[in-house]
Formats: structure tokens, C-alpha cells, sequence
């Protein structure tokens, strides 16, 4: 993805200042809400099942390989925070991901639990909430 392009997780960010930094430079996140877009731009852009798998708590990735985690089988369009938290090692950030199906947006609206262990943010899982 060219550095100048706005970046997927609608920061109004440049690419490389913005998620880029995380997925192909291999910064970490510092906070729940950077490995949230960042992730999120992983899913939109596809490609990047390695720092998806990277950056899911393996006891929570059941079985994902970054191969199935490459595929683009979602046609993500953007991401909205509705909220975040951050308490010590913990987090959780609340976000609607909107994308299209047979034409028509639709909207995943999830409340996502990270944790950092080791001093590297970790998405454990979210809950689907009713939009």
C-alpha cells in the first residue's frame, strides 16, 4: 500500500504513520486502540494473517493459521470507535466495522478485550453486539 494513501482504520492518517508503522515495519502497539485499527486494516487490506496471528493471545486464536487469516473474505469499507478503555494491562475498545454484503453496508459492531503481556498489546476476543 503506497505510504501517501490514507489508511484503512479512518484515522486521517497517512498509511505509514498510522497502521503501516505496525504491520510492515513491526512497531507495537502502544495502546488497545492502535492494535485495534491496525488489525482492522489487517482484515481490510488482507495479507497479513502473521501479525494478525501475532497479535491474537493464542488461547483465543483456536486453531486460526495465518494462511486462512490472509484470505480477504470481507469487504471491509471503514471503522468507527464508539469507545475505549484502558486499565493497567488491560483494555477494551468498542468499534463498528462497516462493510458491504451483496451490495448493502452492513456494520459489525464488537467489544474487543485486550491485554498486554510482556509489554506487547494482545486481542483476547470481542463480544457481537446488536447494532
Amino acid at each position: 500500500m503506497s505510504s501517501k494513501l490514507p489508511c484503512p482504520c479512518t484515522s486521517g492518517k497517512d498509511f505509514t504513520a498510522c497502521c503501516g508503522r505496525f504491520l510492515e515495519q513491526g512497531g507495537l502497539a502502544k495502546t488497545p486502540e492502535q492494535l485495534m485499527r491496525s488489525r482492522f486494516t489487517a482484515f481490510y487490506l488482507g495479507g497479513y494473517g502473521e501479525y494478525l496471528l501475532d497479535t491474537w493471545a493464542p488461547e483465543f486464536a483456536k486453531g486460526l493459521t495465518s494462511l486462512h487469516l490472509n484470505q480477504r473474505e470481507i469487504d471491509w469499507q471503514r471503522l468507527e470507535i464508539v469507545s475505549k478503555q484502558q486499565q493497567g494491562n488491560f483494555g477494551e475498545v468498542t468499534f463498528k466495522a462497516y462493510f458491504l454484503e451483496d451490495g448493502e453496508e452492513q456494520c459489525h459492531y464488537e467489544r474487543s478485550r485486550f491485554e498486554r503481556r510482556k509489554g506487547k498489546w494482545l486481542y483476547l476476543e470481542g463480544d457481537v453486539q446488536a447494532s
